[in-house]
């Protein structure tokens, strides 16, 4: 098959990619930097360069795809831009798949969506996954469509580094001994892979975790892993928590964005159709992502 692939070569999209590749499909990576291009094809890849915010380009980029796997990325730097609203610019994305895939004509998609997108109340930034998704529901029936919903992922604990070598702490809004769900890029990579080999009918959802752990077991386990193996996770007041993103220049209503979906967390919110067809946990658990998070720790 002729799969297209956007997100670069990315934490998710280039292991996807590369499985494919071995199971012998052919794979156009869609990415914005000219200078990829040779990363891409080295994988035994297509490179198609353009932005997602260009509907002509996406839709020529799509045309003759069997399917097309697509997600919503700003630039670098995007959580910092003070012009920027973080929720409409990611839609407006979600907006472009969808004008693309109906224009080139595809009928097979798998959108890397989020939890939280079952609703478009109280989960702050993942509030723009809700939106395309309604966005991408309103292609002609004849359109299948998987929505995957990954958990949070790991790699979003690399943020703990600067306050433990600060102050030998992770500090945030919430914590405690509650279990919530974390994936691995990997894990999510291998389910989308398996889900392009099923049939395709409808409009589908399937979640994706990696582990359930809690805040203090997440502590724990990163401490022993970076030898600090009194490492505490430490709950401190939401003002106190939006107040010191403000202060590091990020943009005000993303970081309020941020606070909102920690305390989705807390108040069930984020979870509450996770747990009504909760997914079989995948292969990487959270020691083994203590073993990366040690070797980021260790460099920087």
């Amino acid at each position: 098959m002729k799969i297209v692939i956007t997100g670069s070569l990315g934490n998710i999209s280039k292991p996807l990619a590369e499985e494919l590749i071995e199971k012998g499909h052919r794979v156009v990576v869609v990415s914005s930097k000219q200078e990829r291009v040779k990363a891409i094809e080295d994988i035994g890849a297509t490179a198609a360069i353009g932005t997602m915010e260009d509907v002509s380009f996406l839709t020529e980029a799509y045309k003759g795809a069997d399917i097309i796997y697509a997600m919503e990325s700003l630039a670098y730097g995007a959580f910092f831009d003070k012009n920027l609203d973080f929720i409409d610019a990611n839609t407006r994305i979600g907006n472009c798949h969808k004008e693309a895939i109906q224009q080139a004509g595809v009928k097979k998609v798998v959108h890397l969506s989020s939890i939280g997108a079952h609703t478009n109340k109280g989960i702050g930034i993942l509030k723009f996954h809700y939106n395309v998704e309604k966005l991408l529901s309103e292609l002609p029936a004849d359109v299948s469509i998987k929505f995957m919903r990954p958990v949070g992922f790991y790699y979003n604990m690399f943020q703990f580094v600067d306050s433990i070598k600060r102050q030998g702490t992770i500090f945030s809004n919430y914590g405690g001994d509650v279990k919530e769900p974390w994936v691995s890029p990997l894990d999510i990579a291998s389910t989308i892979a398996e889900e392009m080999d099923k049939p395709f009918e409808g409009r589908e959802v399937r979640y994706i975790v990696s582990d359930e752990v809690s805040p203090n077991q997440i502590a724990k386990t990163l401490g022993k892993a970076i030898d600090i193996p009194n490492l505490k996770w430490e709950t401190i007041p939401t003002e106190q928590m939006l107040n010191g993103m403000i202060a590091v220049g990020m943009n005000p209503e993303t970081a309020k964005g941020f606070i909102e979906m920690n305390e989705a967390r807390v108040n069930g919110i984020l979870y509450e159709d996770y747990y009504k067809s909760k997914p079989v946990l995948g292969k990487i658990k959270l020691e083994d992502f203590a073993k990366d998070f040690a070797n980021v720790f260790k460099k920087e």
